[in-house]
């Protein structure tokens, strides 16, 4: 029974979030509350949300802080380089642009949070996509995947969860992965290709100029704050991309300031501290010197402190980027909720349970083949440590007892990270369409498919090279 509520309880807040009969953040409470009722455990509804708010607080303050500091960097213009180097790039031409996104995605990931790489990404394209009228949910979906991908490095988290789980060395999971995981990178950047040239169709080309004149409404930000819906928009010539019915943005749509060279924010002389300051935060992140919520704490304090010295300044940027903590924030504790129950109430337990079991007995030497599939619904309708520390044993010791060895159960366990990076229970899928504007839902029918298709070419590629 707790295995049918489980999934339908998944399935319902699927449905209603794309349907867009419910906003995410009440959907993701009000569901499970719902549904813990139904299990008949409502009487311990209050201790299963305090134990996955327990859970995700963390990282509610890491997104916090990391949002106020990216905020600040992009206010004093860090990224302003970048986005006029890609704008000059890409020739203002969608393809290109496009293209622009999976690589820009691809390279910041390298850093090994999502959170981080949402930010960066969306800040450094989204002018583009704006000016141009491109559809939005290309730019997270394409984003999301390629992000998914990369998310499979050492640093990154599911490689040393699925080492640590299965006491193994992390270097022996990832790089026999590289060919693979080379081919998947490949994929996104071929699936960017062929969504580019079908905005390129829809829209053709715009000129330089056209893209970089400033906007008549003055903006103080580069990316304004605020996670609005698509709901608001105008349409520019029907469904978006892939029929989502996704409408495209105007260039004049809630007065945008792409690249303002004088906005009052810009810190020009404070440059090379702000660059090397990014660099040193994203190096101890890297090298875990500190718990990432406190380093993110300490650099937008700083932050705030060196480029606003005076209190009304800090304010005004700390106002600025609110409505994107509070949103981001917001869903994250929401997201516990839905955890929480989840796993308070035994449902992942017996979901994987029932997974597990439904193997075919003559599957059991194909265990390689079996976890590489059950990684895409797994993490997807799971946290990564739910499945890493929870059913990953479980698939280690039936492939053992077939002749699979647990290297070859990790390395397959990887395979659905570029469908994980869309789950609804992914705190930085929540920055990532919060900063574009994007509805959820919109972002979800969008780039499940190809997430999903790109694990699998993942899955094909290591089949192939003999690595799963």
């Amino acid at each position: 029974m707790l295995t049918i509520l489980g999934f339908a309880m998944i399935a319902t807040f699927l449905v209603l979030i794309m349907m867009k009969k419910m906003s995410p953040i009440a959907a993701l409470v009000l569901i499970p509350a719902l549904f813990c009722v139904f299990v008949g455990q409502g009487s311990k509804l209050g201790e299963y949300v305090l134990e996955g708010v327990g859970n995700l607080a963390p990282t509610a303050a890491m997104l916090m802080f990391a949002i106020v500091y990216f905020g600040v960097m992009i206010d004093v213009g860090l990224f302003d380089p970048i986005v006029r180097g890609i704008l000059r790039f890409c020739k203002a031409d969608p393809l290109r642009i496009v293209v622009g996104t999976a690589v820009l995605a691809a390279i910041v990931s390298l850093d090994g949070d999502g959170s981080t790489t949402f930010m960066i990404t969306v800040s450094a394209m989204y002018p583009l996509y704006k000016r141009l009228g491109m559809s939005l949910v290309v730019m997270t979906g394409v984003a999301a995947t390629a992000n998914g991908v990369m998310n499979t490095l050492p640093w990154g988290g599911p490689t040393a969860r699925a080492a640590t789980a299965l006491k193994l060395d992390a270097a022996d999971i990832f790089v026999p992965m590289i060919p693979a995981l080379g081919v998947g990178l490949l994929f996104v950047f071929i699936l960017a290709f062929v969504l580019g040239k079908r905005e390129r169709k829809r829209l053709g080309y715009l000129s330089l100029d056209e893209v970089v004149e400033p906007e008549k409404e003055p903006e103080t930000v580069l990316v304004t704050a605020g996670g609005g819906g698509s709901d608001n928009r105008k349409s520019v010539g029907g469904a978006g991309v892939d029929g989502t019915g996704v409408d495209a943005v105007p260039a004049d749509d809630d007065g945008f300031q792409g690249l303002d060279p004088n906005r009052d924010t810009l810190r020009p002389k404070l440059y090379w501290f702000n660059a090397g300051m990014t660099v040193v935060l994203l190096a101890a992140m890297i090298m875990e010197l500190l718990p990432i919520p406190v380093l993110f704490l300490l650099g937008a304090a700083l932050a705030l402190t060196v480029n606003y010295p005076n209190m009304k300044e800090q304010r005004a940027r700390i106002a600025a980027h609110a409505d994107n903590v509070l949103n981001v924030s917001g869903m994250v504790f929401a997201a516990a909720v839905f955890t929480g129950v989840l796993t308070g109430t035994g449902m992942v337990e017996h979901m994987a349970d029932w997974l597990v079991g439904a193997i075919p007995e003559g599957m059991g030497p194909h265990m390689g083949i079996v976890t590489g599939l059950l990684s895409l619904p797994l993490t997807y309708f799971m946290s990564n440590d739910g499945f890493y520390f929870g059913v990953l044993p479980v698939l280690a010791e039936a492939g053992a007892a077939h002749g699979v060895s647990s290297l070859e159960i990790a390395r397959a366990s990887l395979v659905g990270q570029a469908l994980h990076m869309s789950s609804p229970l992914v705190p930085a899928v929540y920055v990532l369409v919060g900063m574009a504007k994007v509805e959820f839902g919109d972002h979800t029918k969008f780039t499940v498919k190809w997430a999903a298709l790109t694990s699998l070419v993942v899955l094909g590629a290591g089949i192939l090279f003999g690595i799963i």
